[in-house]
């Protein structure tokens, strides 16, 4: 596993002074493991909230049921709440969530495995990425995180705005 992305956003966070947090779901926490891979990450790197059951999602998060009954929890407007929530409930700057399916069940017609959302909350704004990976549940995991990641550099580097 490629610890660079890690590394580079690591360093960007320290430098500007920002605390990133985490909501999981699909993940069970890959992409907090991995943040952590980095000696020194507690000083940019809050936590993660898995949440994986939809009860988890609206009790910790703060997921509105009507959300969760009407798009899903692999949904853009999922993975917003869950990223708005980690912003609020870990008090950071920037949060990122994943909710996805990881498989080898649970995939439909319209939500086949592999489908992940990943959402992005800043001061600044909200963004939402819908993927379809082709991988077994541990390589869609992975994938999961590691989209996450480039997405949250690719904000950092000012490749995604507003």
């Amino acid at each position: 596993m490629n610890d660079s992305l890690e590394v580079e956003i690591g360093s960007i966070l320290k430098e500007r002074k920002l605390q990133l947090g985490l909501a999981e779901s699909c993940t069970g926490g890959l992409l907090g493991h991995r943040m952590t891979n980095v000696a020194g990450s507690s000083e940019y790197f809050a936590g993660s909230v898995v949440a994986y059951s939809y009860e988890a999602k609206a009790a910790v998060l703060g997921v509105s049921w009507d959300t969760l009954n009407t798009f899903g929890a692999v949904s853009r407007e999922t993975v917003l709440e869950m990223a708005n929530g980690a912003k609020k409930l870990l008090g950071v700057d920037i949060a990122v969530s994943i909710s996805g399916i990881a498989g080898p069940g649970g995939g439909t017609a319209d939500k086949p495995v592999g489908t992940t959302w990943i959402g992005l909350v800043t001061d600044y704004g909200e963004w939402a990425r819908e993927f379809h990976f082709k991988g077994d549940r541990e390589k869609n995991k992975d994938s999961s995180a590691e989209e996450a990641l480039k997405m949250l550099l690719d904000y950092l580097q000012g490749k995604i705005k507003q």
